[in-house]
């Protein structure tokens, strides 16, 4: 028979044992992290490792993460938001343009001349999502960051000053609006992730590639292409990116740890994410000006009939936003006055 007193020392020992069952959980959290770049590449090694690091440091031990790099777990870039939702990998980082049309309203940080700086477009792309993104888009992750890159370049095998220069021209475009884009300007955009751009230059698959100066070392994109055409202060193009978490595995850390992830994640990483990506451009860009490559800065004047010439892409998703049930306009006005705020 189990009198009261042996009882309430069931429920204490139990729940002692939850207790330290719980606290040894909690020492023994092992999270996978998994992207698309090789591990000396500036994103991994600017952004992801030492964000990884922070965490670790800021859980005294108690969460491990692993770093797979250059899709080590297996599959292709364009899976990697899968791999997260369905557990493959605990943590990713992606570009959410590998799947074309999953998160529209994202496209609208990667509309022509839309970004100032890294860091503040970074931080306007974070409150955004937060505005309209967290319980429709993203309600399958956890967020960690989300951010874009410094202004988007194009490298290319021939010279490129005007818009009738990309007339013909074979070019690696990231994502669905700047492939419109440069179909629109005369190239024919062929899309890739970024990992197969030295081969597809090389092979002359394309004759050259949209992507920012950060990530061209790593690449070998000066040893394959000689011109780099940059647009001043202004982008052409950009690119969205999200830092993800499995949502099951973070709802089942304790909360001490939930703190932890919280803690090192979210606008102000953002923002350093961009701030840290587009700081990544200027050795890239020396290391290129070193090899005698030829780099072309735009004057405004020379800028102003590229822009003219992308306004339409736009207006056209604008229209294509306004056909899903969005308000295209009020999304872009919303986005740019972000930006100012954030850039001021």
């Amino acid at each position: 028979m189990i009198t009261k007193r042996k009882l309430m020392g069931l429920v204490a020992g139990t729940a002692v044992a939850a207790t330290f069952a719980g606290a040894a959980m909690a020492q023994d959290v092992t999270l996978k992290m998994h992207q698309f770049l090789p591990a000396q590449a500036n994103v991994p090694k600017d952004v992801l490792v030492p964000w990884a690091q922070r965490v670790e440091e800021a859980s005294g031990g108690k969460i491990k993460i692993d770093h797979y790099p250059s899709m080590q777990l297996g599959g292709k870039p364009p899976e990697l938001y899968g791999q997260v939702t369905d557990g493959v990998a605990d943590i990713t980082w992606t570009v959410l343009g590998y799947t074309p049309g999953r998160f529209p309203q994202s496209e609208v940080f990667e509309l022509p001349f839309m970004m100032t700086t890294g860091e503040a477009t970074s931080r306007a792309f974070w409150q955004f999502a937060e505005n309209h993104m967290m319980d429709k888009d993203f309600k399958d992750v956890k967020v960690l960051g989300v951010w874009v890159h410094g202004p988007g370049v194009i490298h290319s095998k021939e010279p490129i000053t005007k818009v009738e220069d990309l007339n013909g021209v074979k070019l690696r475009a990231p994502t669905r609006i700047a492939n419109k884009l440069f179909s629109q300007l005369g190239a024919t955009p062929v899309g890739m992730p970024v990992p197969a751009i030295p081969e597809a230059l090389s092979k002359g698959v394309v004759d050259g590639a949209v992507i920012p100066w950060e990530v061209t070392g790593a690449l070998k994109v000066p040893e394959l292409v000689s011109n780099h055409t940059e647009f001043g202060e202004g982008s052409i193009y950009n690119t969205a990116f999200i830092f993800a978490m499995n949502k099951d595995k973070y709802e089942s850390l304790p909360q001490e740890l939930k703190d932890v992830i919280d803690s090192q994640s979210g606008e102000e990483f953002s923002a350093l994410a961009g701030k840290l990506m587009a700081a990544a451009d200027g050795p890239s860009r020396a290391a290129a000006a070193e090899r005698g490559n030829n780099i072309i800065t735009l004057t405004p004047e020379q800028v102003q009939p590229w822009k003219d010439a992308s306004v339409g892409i736009e207006a056209e998703w604008i229209k294509e936003m306004t056909d899903q049930g969005y308000d295209g306009q009020a999304l872009v006005d919303e986005a740019r006055k972000l930006i100012q705020d954030a850039t001021k």
